[in-house]
Order: C-alpha cells, then structure tokens, then sequence
C-alpha cells in the first residue's frame, strides 16, 4: 500500500483527511470506519466518493486511526492506497457517515462473495426474521458486481432499488451495532426479492430425475440429480452437450471427500469467498456421465443462501452433516449462447431443456458464470475467471494511458486500463456465436461506463477474421495490433509487474504470427512492445484448417506424414472413410498451411493412441490424454533441438512403431514433453533466468508442474499465471499490457 503524508507539523488535536483506494465500497468499509472512529473517541466523517472512501477524523487518537484501520479491515476489504493531509480542526461533536458523492469515478465495485457464516446462523435460525430466506445477505458477503449499475456503490444504483426496505431492515442499516449496518443490499421476506418456487418442490423435482433451471447470483444454472445417470444424460442431450465434464455442487466441505480427493490447498480454494469450482481428482463413485473419461471432477461449495436451502430441504432440516446427495450445476446457456440471465428469455430458451424453471425477481444487471480454478504447482490457477473475482483488477505497478483491449475469439475477455490498474472483464466466451458477441459489446460498453474513461488506443490480436479484432477496428481509435502468442507472455509480466525483458514461453491451440501461419508453440523474448521468436516447435500440417482442432484424426495423420509412414493412416483408422481421400490431397499438395502448435501435437497423439479422434469440445483430446498419465517417463532420444527447433517426430514414430498402451503413451508424451521443454527453454536461457509459462496448454497440470520442476531444477525461476487464466482468458490483459508499453 502507498501512503502519503503532508510533511506538517500536527499539533493535538489533529484533524486528518485520509482518501482510501481499493476494495472499499460495497464491503462494509464505512460501518467499520464508523466504528473505529467511535471506539477511539474520534469525531469527523466517512463517505463514498468517486475514488473510493474518504475520512475526516479529528481528535488526540487521530494519527493512530489508519493504522488501526488496516489491522482490522472487514472481510472483503483491501485497502491499495492511503493518501493523508492534515487539516485545521473544526471542533466536529460526533462521527457521522454522509451521502455518497458522484463524480468521474476511480473507485471499484467489489466482486459478488458467498453468503457469510454470519448471515448462514440467521438463515437457519427460526428466532431470525431471515429464516430460510434465500436472499439474506450482510456487508460481509451477497452480490455486489452483478447487481451494481454504477458507482458510488449506494442501493439507489443497484437492482435492490426496486425493493424499498421495510421498517426492520431500515432500522438495521441504520444501525452502527449492527452487521447490516448501510448494507445495501439489506432485505428480508417483507420487502426483499421473492422465489418463484418453493424448496420442496424444488428438490422434489431433483429427486425424481428432472431437470431445474434455477436462477442464482449471475445467471440461471441447470441442475440436476448428480448420482442419477439417466438425468445426466438427458441433460446432456437436452443442452447438446456430448461430452464435456459438468461440475457438481455438494452439500458442505464434509461430503466432499465422498466424491473427490481433495488436497488442502484444493479446500482452501473451495472456502474462498468466491466459492469458485475447483478440478480435482475424483473418487469415481459418481457415474461417469458426469465426465467421461476424465480422472477429475470439477466441485463447488453453496455460495447463495438458495443452495444452502437445497441441501437442507435434501437432508430433511440436518445442518452441518456430510450428504451423498450432490447436484449438477451448469452454466444454462444453451446451444454455446451467454449465460441466461433473464426471466423471460429463460422461459422461452430453457423451456425445452428444464422441466421446472425457478426465477425471482431480483434482476441481474452483469452475468457472470462461475470461476473455475484448480491448483497447479501448489497455488491457485484459473481455468475461468467470474463471478467472485471479476471485477477485482491486475495491479500495472505505474500509471499509464487509458487503453481498451479486445482479446481473442475464444474465451473472450476485454480489458480496459485505468491509472496502473488493468480490469479484466468476465468469461464471456466463443465470440462465433451472435448472441455472445452482442453480450462481448455489451460487456465492453459496461466495463468503460463502470470505470468512467475515454480510451486513448486499442489493442487486438493479429488474426483479421476474429471479431474481436473487427470490433477493435470499428472504434476508429489508434489500433495496436499484438501477436497472440506474445501477448500470452506480456500477460504473465503484466500480473508479476515485471517490466523489463522477459523470455518466455506460449503453448497454446492457435495464434496467428506475424508471419501469417499458424503458431502454438513459441520462446520469446518480450521487451515492452516488441518479441523477438527464439525457437518454436517443428510445424506439422495443418489439414482442414479450423476442421484439424475438431477432428484430432487429421493431426494424427499429419504426425504419419511428417516421420515419413502417410501409408499406415488406413490401418491405424480403416473406419474412418475421410482418411484416404485427405491423405492422397496430402500427397498431392504442393503447399500446406503449417502449424507450431502445442494443442495440435497434443490431438496428433491422442490420434495415434486412439484415445481421441474428435472432440466435442475444444481441448478434449488433451484431457482425455492428460487423465491416462500414471507416472512420466521421457522416450530415450525422443526429441532433437536444432537451430531454435524443438521436433518431436522420435517421440511420435515410437507411438507408431510401438504401439504402446494409451496409459503407456501418455506417460511416454508428457515426459518426453516436459524433458524437451526444459532443454530446449534451458538452450537460450541465462542462469537464474525468470521464464514465463503461458498458453492453455499451461492448463494440463502434469505439463505444467513438470515443466516448473524441470526449470527450477536447471537453475530458473518459472512463472505462471495465477491471477488470471493462462488460455485466451488472459490475452486481452497482455494486449494491454504491450500497448500501453508502446504509448508510454
């Protein structure tokens, strides 16, 4: 935290202004102040402003007020920066908490936080006037980025202006004893948000193997019974949804060890304040619907109070016991379209997939689905940032120019910079799809309106087909335009605050170079604005172009084309009738479009092991060989590095020629892989190095934890991302990152 401080000399009593950035609004921050400053005898005020919170505070105790704050912040609190000016004394005669006060804004909206223990005690106590009611909330947890228009964060300027609060919750906000203490999302049965449906009939509808579309925090989820595989898989074919895992939600952290193999640090995730869903390994005691093929299974604990009341209606009014009754919880957002948040489209769109569909009448200002992260080299690593996260920013270390950056076309994200903080927007997701695209714009169009700023530039990614980059064009603002793969390094920086020359490297599925072709597998040097490629991986033929990443088969024929055996395609896959006709237009092409791409390599040995010949959705190939890994073990000469070329043709010939087991081969793949990663990164690296590790591939948890091992091992230092994922999540932060190094 930085903290100035007027070089005066303050006579007793003082009287101190202290204006406070940070996490400060929407998280109980004034009520604390208010208490704070009573309990040392101090008089003054608190308030919202533009920028965050500001306190006057007069009386002999003044000078020790910030400390005492910092020590005791609430929950949800941070606090980034304190500036301090001493003022004259006015001889105030009590402590007071104002009117917010508007103006250009530099002040955050917190993220939405799962219900408190506090507030879990009132829902299920039959003395409280919130027993059992599903929207009961407190300044320590409850939505605040989903429900907030604008700042300063004030009930006028959320959805909760629509439900004026009744006597009871007027006296608690009112109240400085008192949790919900300005609390403005304060309601209670007689003045609160309604449910359409009752708990009863909820899990009644569960139980008997329907399937519920219930309305939440950011969006509308589809549940349905987790132990019942006839649901699972009707809900499957309902969403049109094949094979990709559904995560579960389970009744409290006692009953997650009868699903999953949870490590400590796994748990510790799980109690974060977001409750996002973690991956870990599964138990396998539910059926394999659930994620076929997959060693792991993706869980969450309840975070609204409407959870917490499905669990309890389910174990028949039981609080705190373990319960082996678990539940599907997926985004509802049919057919790859955003997260539904609204009533009625919810009713025309989900009508066809649920067979009971519960709103309420608390209307969702900015859906977010939910974070999932898991833990990679033993700390949190995002695989989805949303809800409970978003819109909490990246710290730049200096200020810069205001610059909006549009990502790529999958997992989209946008950025926008304000000062040195760089905002991340929510999952919004494959942009092919019209109705994400129009929630991409609204999202922008958001971010900007929330942040109060006027871009100065924006930033895209090289390829021209992607709309992200259509849109950057369409502003009509100077447009810096960032190589995919660099901006996946400058990402990784961006978060470390590293500011001078970083190598690194980027395996991922796709990025256009700036050569045109097709790159995934990438050592740079990032200076600033400028990359310099140091190696890449040996190109193989990219046959089908977008086709190759749905159809692993056609890279499994291009590894057969590049160790020279095109002819056994027909033995390998006689029932595919595809296979001959594109391997002879291979024979016969005099020109091929290329790629470097890890994510490619990875679908050229899920081809050849037959693990995978299409994917359902993207990266199931990998997954699938990710989940047969047993012990790593690298292939003797499995790979040859030669002039900044990493090949693993050898690696790829042997799971030819010795047809191993898909156990066998996916250990022999990952520990060949990371063998030649570390040499060849080690090839160019200077001794103590740091090397950044980007790209989705980063996800894979044995290439990624193999890969730092195998760094720190030769005397580097590894970086992953932490703060925001490593796929195409994070490339809107790097793009940022680049352009403001290039207007500075």
């Amino acid at each position: 935290m930085t903290r100035r401080l007027a070089a005066l000399a303050i006579a007793e009593p003082a009287r101190l202004r202290l204006r406070l950035r940070g996490v400060v609004q929407g998280v109980g921050f004034r009520p604390f102040a208010y208490g704070l400053a009573k309990q040392m005898s101090l008089v003054g005020f608190v308030r919202n402003d533009a920028d965050g919170v500001v306190v006057e505070i007069e009386g002999a105790r003044a000078n020790e007020f910030l400390a005492a704050l910092e020590a005791g912040l609430p929950p949800l609190a941070r606090l980034d920066a304190a500036d301090v000016e001493a003022l004259a004394p006015r001889g105030d005669q009590s402590f007071a908490i104002l009117e917010s006060q508007s103006g250009q804004t530099r002040a955050r909206i917190p993220p939405d936080a799962a219900v408190c223990p506090a507030c879990l005690d009132d829902l299920f106590n039959p003395a409280s006037r919130f027993h059992l009611y599903p929207f009961v909330n407190c300044t320590h947890c409850g939505p605040r980025f989903t429900v907030a228009r604008q700042l300063p964060y004030d009930r006028a300027r959320t959805s909760m202006a629509a439900f004026p609060t009744c006597a009871a919750c007027a006296a608690d906000y009112r109240d400085a004893g008192n949790r919900r203490f300005h609390a403005e999302t304060i309601a209670c049965p007689d003045c609160g948000p309604r449910l359409s449906r009752g708990m009863a009939e909820i899990v009644g509808a569960l139980r008997a193997g329907k399937i519920v579309a219930l309305k939440g925090i950011g969006g509308y989820h589809l549940m349905c019974d987790a132990g019942n595989e006839t649901s699972i898989l009707e809900l499957r074919r309902r969403k049109k949804r094949d094979a990709k895992p559904f995560a579960i939600m389970v009744a409290n952290e006692a009953s997650i060890g009868l699903f999953a193999e949870a490590s400590a640090a796994e748990r510790a995730l799980l109690r974060h304040p977001a409750h996002p869903i973690v991956v870990m390994d599964s138990l396998r005691k539910l059926p394999e619907a659930l994620a076929p093929r997959l060693g792991r299974i993706g869980v969450m604990l309840p975070y609204a109070p409407v959870h917490h009341l499905l669990f309890h209606e389910a174990a028949a009014g039981k609080r705190d016991a373990s319960s082996e009754f678990a539940i599907v919880a997926t985004s509802a957002n049919p057919g790859g379209e955003p997260l539904i948040t609204d009533d009625a489209e919810a009713l025309a769109k989900l009508a066809g997939i649920a067979d009971l569909i519960v709103t309420h009448d608390r209307e969702i200002v900015t859906r977010a689905d939910d974070s999932v992260m898991g833990v990679i080299d033993g700390a949190p690593s995002f695989i989805r940032r949303a809800r409970g996260f978003v819109p909490e920013p990246a710290d730049l270390g200096a200020d810069g120019p205001v610059v909006l950056a549009c990502g790529g076309h999958l997992k989209a994200t946008i950025t926008v910079t304000r000062g040195r903080e760089a905002f991340v927007c929510q999952h919004i997701g494959d942009l092919s799809d019209a109705a994400t695209f129009r929630f991409y714009e609204e999202s922008a169009r958001h971010l900007l309106f929330l942040l109060d700023v006027k871009p100065e530039a924006v930033a895209c990614d090289l390829h021209p087909d992607y709309l992200s980059t259509r849109y950057a064009e369409a502003t009509g603002l100077p447009l810096l335009r960032v190589q995919h793969h660099a901006a996946h390094i400058a990402a990784i920086g961006a978060e470390h605050q590293i500011s001078g020359p970083l190598l690194g490297v980027a395996l991922d599925g796709h990025g256009m170079g700036d050569d045109g072709e097709a790159w995934g597998g990438e050592l740079m040097r990032l200076d600033g604005a400028r990359f310099s490629r140091l190696g890449h991986l040996a190109p193989l033929a990219l046959l089908g172009g977008d086709r190759a990443a749905r159809e692993p088969w056609r890279m499994g024929l291009a590894a057969l084309n590049a160790i020279g055996r095109l002819d056994e395609a027909k033995t390998l896959w006689r029932h595919l009738p595809e296979v001959s006709m594109v391997a002879n237009h291979l024979r016969g092409a005099r020109i091929v479009p290329q790629t470097t791409s890890m994510g490619r390599l990875f679908d050229a040995a899920a081809a050849l092991l037959g693990i995978c010949l299409r994917q359902d959705f993207e990266g199931q190939a990998a997954m699938e060989l990710e989940a047969l890994v047993r012990a790593p073990r690298a292939l003797e000469d499995g790979y040859v590095i030669a002039d900044g070329v990493l090949d693993f043709s050898p690696l790829l010939a042997c799971l030819v020629t010795e047809r191993p087991s898909p156990t066998t081969g996916a250990d022999l793949f990952h520990g060949t892989l990371i063998e030649g990663l570390v040499n060849w990164i080690g090839s160019v690296a200077r001794a103590g190095e740091l090397v950044a590790l980007g790209g989705g591939c980063m996800m894979n948890r044995i290439l990624a934890e193999g890969l730092a091992r195998g760094l720190r091992q030769g005397g580097f230092v590894p970086l992953l991302a932490r703060a925001f994922p490593p796929n195409d999540g994070g490339l809107s932060l790097g793009q940022a990152a680049m352009a403001r190094a290039l207007l500075i």
